[in-house]
């Protein structure tokens, strides 16, 4: 197996290249760790005494929807706590640079559109936290919303000692009362249904007409020049797959991540790279030949 690059100098030479590049980023978890976003799980994959993903369901939504949204409206709430790091502000800057750039993100958290990345260039492959839709298909209703608590029900309980201290509550010792289904977010729309958070959940396809552009750009005539895989091992499908079908249009590969060890789907192949550590530093350090100094809103 080939031994990846791992200077700077020969990927902006590279990137510098490019004419008319087209470019892939493919980003993971790591990426919004980089921002400090804790993880919504409690050891062995609990939240409070529930197996996270057993609240990830349609049939969770249909047994008890106060439950879930109080699973998702705690998501909500952790991801607005933190603001999207350089590495956010880069992409959304490469992306309003060059044209043939997209950004294939398994991230829900918003903090991609939060860093204001133009929405043609950003495909959200398991949904969005900050989206919200009718329960019903057949309704069809969606909309973005980022508002916490998206609805009154839903406001954090505040501690009877310290009414400015606001209790963890996906520790299972604080108390959790039920909320009845009228009180949850309902559908303008149809009214008839309630609202549910907008994210892919188990048994669920991924977004089709999502699935459709990142399946229109893979197979684009002019091919792929790049693809960076950021924070994530992109050793599940369908990611791994997108990693696989971007060689196969003449990508090279430029891992970024804390892991070393992390090798994408296939292996290395000549010409590739693997840069290791915080995505927040070396994303805006890479890509500075195209967007140049990279700027945090305060």
């Amino acid at each position: 197996m080939a031994t990846p690059r791992t200077d700077t100098a020969s990927f902006h030479a590279y990137l510098s290249s490019l004419h008319h590049p087209r470019i892939i980023a493919l980003c993971g978890a790591g990426l919004s760790a980089s921002s400090g976003l804790p993880t919504f799980r409690g050891p062995g994959g609990y939240w409070r005494t529930h197996e996270s993903t057993s609240l990830a369901t349609p049939g969770a939504f249909l047994r008890d929807a106060g439950l879930v949204w109080q699973f998702y409206s705690y998501r909500r709430h952790m991801a607005l706590t933190v603001n999207p790091n350089p590495a956010h502000y880069a992409l959304a800057e490469l992306s309003r640079k060059v044209p043939g750039f997209q950004c294939f993100s398994q991230n829900v958290d918003g903090l991609h559109q939060r860093a204001d990345h133009p929405r043609e260039g950003l495909q959200l492959l398991h949904g969005t936290l900050f989206e919200v839709k009718c329960w019903s298909e057949n309704c069809g209703y969606r909309e973005e919303n980022f508002t916490d608590p998206i609805v009154p029900a839903l406001a954090l309980p505040v501690d009877g000692k310290d009414p400015t201290a606001t209790p963890d509550i996906s520790d299972p010792r604080v108390p959790l009362s039920h909320i009845p289904i009228e009180a949850l977010p309902q559908c303008p729309r149809c009214k008839r249904n309630a609202l549910r958070p907008g994210v892919v959940w188990f048994g669920e396809q991924l977004p089709m007409q999502v699935i459709m552009n990142v399946e229109n750009y893979l197979n684009g005539p002019a091919g792929v020049d790049l693809i960076l895989v950021i924070g994530t091992s992109a050793k599940v499908y369908p990611a791994a797959g997108y990693v696989q079908e971007a060689r196969q249009r003449g990508a090279k590969v430029a891992v970024i991540n804390t892991d070393a060890n992390d090798v994408p789907a296939g292996g290395w192949e000549d010409g590739d790279w693997m840069f290791k550590g915080d995505a927040a530093v070396i994303v805006p350090e890479l890509l500075k030949p195209v967007v140049g100094e990279v700027v945090v809103p305060q």
